[in-house]
């Protein structure tokens, strides 16, 4: 069986494929039109899933979508009636909605051929996000929660996963949301665009919650599992998700009553250009203690009431990685699973696993999650590449070296201060680079930060970079020792390293780290590997290969990257290229 799972219309449009319960393919559709967390149709991701396994689109079994037309449906007329008077404004409300469920049109749009209806499926969002965790986990039983800002018209959902099969045992339903909650105080911040929660998350590092008990008030003081947010401070029914584009980039229309929210915390909205004030670090502690209680108290709750060690986490809010690092601690969990995509991209791959699952008795368990299931391209492909740009590569010093010398040579050179984009295998699934499309340096290096920020990243300097580490040495620098294999968790670091990784150790302490093995990911283990042979730091530090834009897809994105950068070395393949 071949189910074809698709995000669309939502943010971070992807497609996925999959192949008798097997992943062949998953990739997301920023990568390909260059326009961070793209949203509309994602032809050319569906195109490359279709040609891993050389078919056409008539011959997949099925096409599954990451939203169903008939989930909640009597919730979502019961909030619309009590909200909007105007019985056309509903009417339209729901034709415009009714529009995203005819997916075959698309599809005949794009491709030119007609599929039929029957191989059409929607899959409620939040199975959808589920699925993309638990049948991607090795758990035959977990507890299951998936948390964003909403979709189907839930924010929320949890139960409990067991073989081949989910079952949605609660909900909290739009407009409560703690995806929403932390969008709104990210705009609040300054930070515009979407998907710029990340941004508040690492600044909380820097301030304390004194705006705390203020924002208990807009939880009417309830912070629990089953929160309700007094909505007096959103403009959630006129805004959300409303999506438009400026300067290249997706931004979503004010979700906080700025007045209300003003008078609230005593301080001014800032304005994207506006200077960080002490005030803005404070409440971005704030929100993050907040969205922090919040989770434990669910996750405590799901803990109670199914007596099981395992749980999957799931939706945007799983990207939340501060969060994620403190549930073992914080809860009677044993084991957590979050999938790299675990946002809306991520939907792709739960509605086409559930799909499939849900038609087969077994379940065949995955030893590890392959994060790596984008394109991938060949020496000789980068040698017709170098060729044809012979007027820009004839400025550096180009060698072919076979993999045991390139692996020595760039360890070396990172470790006497390089900064080398690093381009190999397949590209990685999800927001994190994980050694495939990466940058890197030595975490040794106490200016590692300024030296990225000025020749390459020109981001802010409040945001920590991550380190990769050898996983059999994790428990000799972090204070935790489980594996970390997609750079979903951040973990304090131990107090007699840190002045060993200055480049990668955060203001509190603690670092996003990635743990790699041998037979996760060959080439970037032996690199790491070479580097604490020289150094006896068994890390390096791994940011994304991108300036300001979706991490590089193909070799003509990361040598362009190479050129109008200051980078010192980039790797393609066994391709090498210095300054």
């Amino acid at each position: 069986m071949i189910v074809l799972g698709i995000n669309f219309k939502h943010a971070d449009a992807s497609a996925c494929i999959i192949k008798n319960g097997n992943i062949i393919a998953a990739v997301e559709e920023e990568r390909f039109v260059r326009k961070k967390h793209y949203n509309k149709f994602p032809f050319n991701s569906i195109k490359f899933c279709l040609e891993r396994l050389n078919i056409k689109i008539n011959e997949v079994d099925y096409i599954s979508l990451n939203n169903s037309p008939n989930t909640n449906f009597f919730n979502k007329v019961i909030y619309s009636v009590k909200q909007i008077k105007n019985v056309s404004v509903i009417l339209k409300k729901y034709k415009n909605k009714n529009k995203k469920f005819n997916l075959e049109k698309d599809i005949e749009k794009h491709f030119k051929i007609k599929i039929s209806k029957n191989k059409i499926k929607y899959i409620d969002h939040h199975v959808s996000h589920i699925a993309s965790s638990f049948y991607c986990s090795n758990f035959k039983k977990s507890v299951v929660l998936s948390i964003d800002g909403s979709g189907d018209f839930s924010t929320t959902a949890w139960g409990l996963a067991k073989n081949n099969s989910i079952k949605i045992d609660n909900r909290i339903y739009y407009p409560n949301s703690l995806g929403i909650f932390y969008e709104g105080f990210t705009q609040f911040l300054g930070f515009e665009y979407y998907g710029d929660e990340y941004k508040v998350m690492g600044l909380a590092a820097y301030g304390k919650p004194s705006y705390y008990e203020e924002l208990k008030n807009i939880f009417f003081n309830n912070i629990n599992y089953n929160y309700n947010i007094d909505q007096k401070y959103f403009l959630i029914e006129k805004n959300y998700y409303k999506y438009f584009w400026s300067k290249e980039k997706l931004k979503t229309k004010p979700l906080l009553n700025i007045k209300l929210v003003e008078r609230l915390l005593g301080i001014k909205k800032r304005n994207p250009n506006e200077k960080l004030l002490m005030a803005h670090t404070n409440l971005a502690s704030s929100i993050q203690k907040i969205y922090e209680e919040i989770l434990f108290k669910i996750i405590n709750h799901l803990y109670d009431t199914y007596r099981c060690k395992n749980l999957c986490l799931a939706g945007g809010c799983a990207m939340n990685s501060v969060a994620n690092g403190k549930i073992i601690e914080n809860s009677k969990f044993k084991k957590l699973f979050i999938q790299p995509a675990s946002g809306d991209a991520g939907g792709a791959l739960g509605a086409a696993l559930e799909v499939y699952y849900s038609q087969n008795k077994k379940r065949k368990l995955l030893k590890s999650f392959n994060p790596y299931l984008g394109p991938k391209f060949s020496n000789s492909q980068i040698d017709d590449l170098l060729k044809k740009n012979k007027k820009i590569t004839s400025k550096f010093n180009i060698s072919f070296l076979n993999d045991k010398e390139l692996s020595r040579k760039i360890a070396k050179r990172i470790s006497e201060g390089a900064v080398v984009g690093y381009f190999q295998g397949r590209m990685e699934w999800g927001a994190r680079s994980l050694g495939n499309r990466s940058i890197l340096c030595d975490p040794r290096n106490p200016k590692a930060k300024e030296l990225l920020n000025i020749k390459i990243k020109k981001r802010e300097n409040f945001r920590p970079f991550a380190p990769s580490i050898l996983f059999n040495q994790t428990h000799k620098w972090f204070e935790r020792k489980e594996k970390v294999e997609h750079m979903m968790q951040v973990y304090k670091i131990k107090n007699n390293k840190k002045k060993y990784i200055p480049a990668v150790t955060h203001i509190d302490g603690t670092g996003r780290l990635q743990t790699v093995e041998k037979n996760f990911n060959p080439k970037f283990f032996q690199l790491i590997k070479d580097f604490n042979l020289i150094t006896n730091i068994p890390m390096l530090l791994n940011t994304s290969f991108n300036e300001n834009e979706p991490v590089v897809c193909n070799p003509k994105e990361a040598l362009d990257t190479f050129v109008r950068t200051k980078m010192d070395i980039l790797v393609l393949e066994n391709w090498v290229l210095a300054r």
